[in-house]
């Protein structure tokens, strides 16, 4: 089934120069890129973004970290896309995430972890408002 999802180039990864290699793996895997650009969250928007997070006590941390340097977003399309990703990132602890995953190859621990993936098609539709508004 064709969907569609969206992921983020955190500002670990951007500092390190593997936007290249983030974005490669995702068109290797067929996936067509539909919205690409570069994007620097506010202090607002990232509270927006990650507001299923608010209550929980690593919220600030995160806010703090997104807002910290700029990230590349993109909107990808493709056959189970969202699924697909989510195997593709790995685990959110990237001490945990696989060797092949993208958070297992470049992650460097749980906040700074390369990437973030929409789970889900209502988390999809969510975040696209806030980073492509």
């Amino acid at each position: 089934m064709t969907e569609q999802s969206l992921f983020i180039i955190k500002p670990d990864a951007v500092s390190r120069g593997l936007i290249g290699e983030v974005v490669s793996r995702f068109e290797k895997k067929g996936f067509k890129i539909i919205k690409l650009k570069m994007y620097t969250f506010t202090k607002e928007k990232a509270e927006k973004f990650y507001s299923d997070h608010s209550s929980k006590p690593f919220f600030n941390e995160l806010v703090s970290f997104i807002t910290s340097g700029r990230v590349v977003v993109a909107v990808i399309e493709g056959n189970n896309v969202i699924a697909t990703t989510r195997i593709m990132i790995g685990s959110t602890k990237s001490f945990e995430a696989a060797p092949g995953s993208i958070r297992g190859d470049f992650g460097l621990g749980l906040t700074d972890n390369i990437v973030h993936a929409s789970d889900s098609t209502e988390s999809f539709e969510k975040e696209v408002k806030v980073v492509f508004e």
